[in-house]
């Protein structure tokens, strides 16, 4: 008796651990899915949080929509130029005096 459940067990763990649709193998491969997944989401959020600041920033005034058009797409007037001056940080002069 105790042959048939060990047996019956070996056969059991082979089932589910190789030949079942959620075997062993496809476990694994949707836990490293997961993982990037997640750290995709994270980015992502960062990126709408950036986004909605920037939308909160840019419809406030006319003022910065026109700079917004004009630094982001490089709108321009016929027969301009258009020239952002930045800082060390990358960040454009003009964001800075109106804080």
């Amino acid at each position: 008796m105790r042959k048939f459940y060990t047996a019956t067990f070996v056969v059991w763990l082979v089932w589910i651990l190789f030949l079942d649709n959620n075997n062993l193998k496809v476990v694994l491969s949707n836990r490293v899915k997961m993982k990037e997944l997640e750290k995709e989401k994270v980015i992502l959020e960062d990126k709408i949080k950036q986004v909605k600041k920037e939308r909160n920033e840019v419809f406030g005034t006319p003022k910065m929509l026109e700079k917004w058009a004009r630094e982001k797409y490089l709108m321009r007037k016929p027969h301009e130029d258009v020239y952002v001056i930045v800082d060390e940080n990358n960040q454009p002069i003009e964001s800075k005096q109106e804080e």
